[in-house]
């Protein structure tokens, strides 16, 4: 009998999970370490303990970005291709004593990413453009300094809003931790799964999870090293891997801190849980992140304005 699972996501979002190899079961090839919390033949879905508590204070990181030109730059002699973007990162506060959530911090900038040597900073009628070097005008390089900036700025506006004096603070960053996880109280928080870092005998370990359970935390080997875990937000039933998101912190901290802060997700990230009737992403796009980006995409400004006024100034320069 055939079996039809309808994704909650908006397609126009792309989806919850990208790939038929997470769903079927085939285990990546990153290194992982499925025995952190407990043999892997004693693995099931855990729910935390009752005592475990939230904290009183949640805070969101999260940046957003847009390409606002194809650019060359260039002299007489030489000219390179080049992209001119805008892009902002901004930290939400959630008082979970209070019930109230406020954003704290919200910095946008823009930049030209060119490999051309002598480049200046670019001023036209509408925003100011830093330089910013990269080794080659290769799409892809250009993509990754911009992102490289972006994460350099979610970074600067997360320590500007951090409270030093309140130790019961938890701080979730939108996104992979990469080489974020220098807080040891810091979550990365990933809602769409591309990889399937389990193998395949783990697999309905997940798909068995209820709303509010988690995995068993392992470690986890790419580009860098995080423990991490599944966790299943609460949401309409539906495919057996939907309402997953994946949750990891910094392999720095004692196994035993790890499996702490993997119950406090648990207790933590589920009351954040999109409805579809606000989000397209629901629920895996946590609530005060998407009012969070809502602001940052508006302080990028109007694109179509911003792509004239660089239009107008390059007219004025001749290359």
């Amino acid at each position: 009998m055939m079996r039809l699972f309808v994704e909650a996501w908006d397609p126009g979002f792309g989806a919850g999970v990208e790939s038929s190899e997470f769903v079927n079961g085939n285990g990546s090839s990153a290194e992982i370490d499925t025995e952190v919390e407990r043999p892997a033949e004693a693995w099931e879905p855990l729910s935390p303990a009752p005592d475990v508590r939230a904290p009183d204070v949640v805070l969101m990181v999260d940046g957003v970005r847009r390409r606002d030109a194809r650019v060359w730059v260039g002299d007489e002699t030489d000219v390179q291709p080049g992209l001119a973007a805008s892009y902002a990162a901004g930290v939400v506060r959630c008082d979970l004593r209070r019930g109230a959530a406020e954003v704290v911090t919200a910095r946008v900038e823009r930049g030209v990413f060119t490999s051309f040597p002598d480049a200046t900073e670019l001023l036209t009628g509408a925003a100011r453009y830093t330089v910013h070097q990269t080794k080659n005008g290769d799409q892809r390089v250009l993509d990754n300094a911009l992102q490289a900036r972006l994460a350099a700025l979610e970074a600067a506006v997360c320590a500007e809003s951090r409270d030093e004096s309140t130790a019961d603070e938890l701080i979730v960053a939108d996104g992979l931790l990469g080489s974020r996880a220098n807080a040891s109280r810091m979550l990365g928080y990933i809602k769409s799964q591309e990889q399937p870092y389990l193998p395949a005998a783990l697999t309905p370990v997940m798909t068995a999870l209820r709303a509010g359970q988690r995995t068993p935390v392992f470690r986890l080997g790419t580009r860098f090293r995080h423990y991490t875990w599944y966790l299943r937000l609460p949401g309409p039933k539906g495919a057996p891997w939907g309402n997953l998101v994946r949750v990891e912190c910094s392999t720095e901290l004692p196994p035993v801190a790890a499996v702490a802060l993997a119950d406090l997700s648990a207790v933590t990230l589920p009351r954040f849980a999109a409805t579809s009737y606000k989000d397209p992403r629901a629920p895996q796009n946590l609530m005060p992140i998407a009012g969070l980006e809502r602001r940052l995409r508006a302080m990028l400004g109007d694109g179509r304005l911003l792509h004239r006024a660089l239009t107008r100034t390059a007219n004025q320069v001749p290359v």
